[in-house]
């Protein structure tokens, strides 16, 4: 062992950072679950800290840092943009283009200067932004070999790429790149200006628009959308006269005024929604799937592999992942828990560890509950107007409450590293209740009320219910369709699309949430939940104690489980 390696997505949006040491996964955390603040993009100071105290080690004693970027490829770049003053549909855009890639380049000396300065002793490295994302995959998913599909909206210069990643017998990994894309062919980029033009955040909120694809009709803008991203033998592309040259700023429109005239003005933040925004909705959602499944069977192609890895912000549309699953390209798709920015921190202390000829770690493989417990910062502060009590059969009070049809808030062991809260940072609700999603989204969440709600199941029982095939899905990767069975007893967990996000878990990956679904199963009959993230619209998932009592207080949760301990409102009755 070379000595401890820390990893960081740091300096942009999704801060995160992740610790090996002694040849062992430390943890990975996002700095929003500690700071409160959503997709934080401070350095993450927090996270280092309780990572080198979970080591007991101090930042002298850190031998590598990895960050998760390249900054010299940005200046490299930066010339090639000046070819696009030849094209009337770029012209325009052109230089701006290249001054922002040299701005970003510019930072690195600042950057790399502040690292030095607090971790003394540590060499730096930094890590090819997609590798980071592939090694993520590939190490999570425990394959010995894979292809590997990396989207997202821009690395430093890959948007989309295609490798074979192999774990040699020493469990070391490698990764071998076999086709890449840049700008303009970036879906990422895409589907976020899209968003944007809907009235909703980019590189935050497509998610949103992934649900309102449902209840609109893609063949409105069909034609649009092939000629918006065209695709051929070759590749694909998007159209600058729809989609206009990047610009590495926020003060650039992302959609021309052609693309404008053909849709509809842009939606303002709370503007009501109508049939046009469901419409436009769709149509992305449909040539985003038809562009997800062509790189999928490209890299099968490409890499004559039989399972499949995804990374990238693009691996968590789980409606395009679902197809990819459902239309059997490959045997297996995995998608990690962390497929975003905040998983690179994990991807670039692998791709050091993969540079010395060092194993990946054990714990990397499946691993999602690798943050902080919810008390590690310290005791929560003292609220009035709520009641305590000690449980010492948690799961049991927990069913219980759920059977009665209340809505329970969980904050319990390690916080999960992604997206996606997977049982330690939950809210749960009862299925059976014919009002749940109205009463999630309109009294706890805070949010549009046409979003849908992730079910999760016993593993055993998944295929009762969700047309799974011999798939499982602990991390939420995949939409699916219900059985005869799912859905008929279960109507609200799936959307107007027919597909529930469903979540796979057994005793092994989750014993608390294990638990509570065996007792509630017990009760009712049925071994399903709704589980969505513990916090409210604007905010992110709770990592602290103090962050989950806030969000019993300021929403409409009936009852919160955090650790041993079973909170209420005091204007309500102890279960």
């Amino acid at each position: 062992m070379s000595g401890p390696v820390l990893g960081l997505c740091a300096f942009t949006h999704d801060s995160s950072a992740a610790l090996v040491a002694d040849g062992e996964l430390v943890g990975v955390v996002e700095e929003e679950r500690l700071s409160g603040i959503k997709h934080d993009k401070s350095y993450p100071e927090r996270g280092i800290d309780w990572l080198l105290r979970e080591a007991g080690l101090g930042p002298g004693d850190v031998a590598a840092v990895a960050l998760h970027f390249q900054h010299r490829l940005y200046r490299k770049a930066a010339p090639a943009a000046l070819a696009h003053l030849l094209h009337p549909a770029t012209a325009r855009r052109a230089v701006p283009r290249a001054r922002s890639m040299l701005t970003v380049a510019g930072n690195e000396r600042r950057r790399l200067e502040l690292l030095r300065g607090r971790f003394p002793h540590a060499t730096l490295h930094q890590v090819l932004h997609h590798r980071a994302h592939g090694l993520t995959a590939f190490a999570s998913s425990g394959f010995d070999d894979a292809a590997v599909l990396v989207v997202d909206s821009l690395g430093e210069t890959q948007t989309t790429t295609i490798a074979r990643a192999h774990r040699d017998r020493r469990g070391v990994a490698s990764w071998r790149i076999v086709r890449e894309f840049g700008d303009p062919a970036s879906l990422g980029y895409a589907y976020g200006a899209v968003t944007q033009h809907l009235g909703w955040r980019k590189a935050d909120e497509e998610g949103t628009v992934m649900a309102l694809a449902a209840l609109g009709d893609p063949d409105r803008f069909a034609a649009l959308f092939q000629r918006a991203i065209p695709l051929s033998p070759g590749g694909f592309t998007l159209d600058p006269h729809l989609f206009p040259l990047r610009v590495i700023s926020s003060r650039w429109r992302r959609v021309t005024p052609e693309f404008i005239a053909s849709t509809c003005p842009p939606r303002e933040p709370g503007q009501e929604i109508t049939q046009v925004h469901m419409d436009l909705a769709a149509a992305l959602q449909r040539r985003t799937e038809e562009i997800m499944t062509w790189l999928a069977r490209t890299a099968r192609d490409a890499t004559g592999a039989r399972r499949l890895c995804v990374g990238g912000g693009v691996a968590m549309n789980c409606v395009a992942i679902g197809k990819i699953l459902a239309r059997g390209v490959f045997e297996e798709v995995f998608v990690p828990p962390a497929p975003g920015d905040s998983g690179t921190a994990l991807g670039a202390a692998l791709a050091v560890l993969a540079d010395r000829g060092e194993a990946v770690p054990a714990r990397v493989q499946g691993a999602c509950y690798l943050g902080p417990t919810p008390h590690a910062g310290g005791a929560a502060r003292p609220r009035s107007g709520v009641s305590a009590v000690s449980t010492p059969a948690p799961a049991t009070r927990v069913a219980a409450a759920l059977a009665a049809g209340k809505i329970v808030g969980v904050c319990a062991g390690p916080a999960e590293a992604g997206p996606r809260a997977l049982g330690n940072r939950s809210i749960l609700a009862s299925p059976l209740l014919p009002d749940v999603i109205d009463r999630l989204n309109r009294d706890i969440k805070f949010r549009e009320p046409f979003r849908p709600f992730a079910p999760v199941v016993l593993a055993d029982h998944a295929q009762d219910f969700f047309e799974l095939g011999e798939a499982s899905s602990p991390f939420m990767s995949f939409a699916v369709a219900g059985t005869p069975r799912g859905r008929c007893d279960l109507p609200e967990v799936f959307h107007r699309n027919g597909l529930a996000r469903v979540q796979t878990v057994d005793a092994q990956r989750n014993p608390l949430l294990a638990a509570i679904l065996t007792a509630f199963a017990a009760r009712t009959g049925i071994p399903v939940l709704i589980n969505t993230s513990l916090n409210i619209k604007g905010k992110p998932i709770c990592g602290t104690a103090d962050m989950a009592l806030d969000c019993l207080t300021e929403s409409g949760l009936d009852g919160l489980l955090l650790d041993d301990h079973w909170y209420t409102k005091r204007t309500q009755e102890p279960e």
